[in-house]
Order: C-alpha cells, then structure tokens, then sequence
C-alpha cells in the first residue's frame, strides 16, 4: 500500500465522525446512504438504526423505510410501521 493510499484510509474513517464527513464521503461513493443513517443513530444511542415506532434493529437499506414528517426524517422496519406512527403523531397534535 502506497502511503498515500493509507492517509487517505485514515482520512475517511475520520470522516464518518462528522455530519459533513458522511455527506462527503456519500457525495464521494465511499459510503451508502444507509450507511451514513446507520452512523448517524450511532451517535444517539443507536435511535436511528432502530425503527422509530417497534423498535426492529434497521441491518441494511433492504431493512429500512425513510419518511419525513413534518420535516424530521424518521426510519421505520415497514410503511406499515411508518404509517402508524404517523397517525400517532397526528392524534397526538
């Protein structure tokens, strides 16, 4: 391995530690969107790798169903699920 190539290893794991980085690192191909979700609910106690209504663990893109409501995007296991928390939402309002 060149050493180049093994700054710019380092480099990217860094990345995956800051909202810009992940973006960059999407924007690059060098991570998947799901990915970047799956980091991101690392940093608040693993929230955004669970569904946000049932609680299912989220393991990959096949596993995850994205909805914004009201502006938040949340993860769910199913629409089913996403649905449902959405009416919840609604009746709470």
């Amino acid at each position: 391995m060149k050493k180049d190539e093994s700054t710019d290893d380092s480099e990217d794991i860094e990345k995956v530690y800051s909202d810009e980085g992940r973006d960059s690192l999407v924007e690059d191909d060098a991570m998947e969107p799901w990915e970047q979700g799956f980091m991101e609910g690392a940093e608040d106690d693993g929230q955004g790798a669970k569904c946000r209504r049932c609680g299912k663990i989220l393991l990959g893109p096949e596993s995850i169903v994205e909805k914004e409501i009201n502006g938040t995007v949340y993860r769910f296991c199913s629409e089913e699920c996403a649905e449902k928390f959405e009416e919840d939402l609604h009746k709470k309002e």
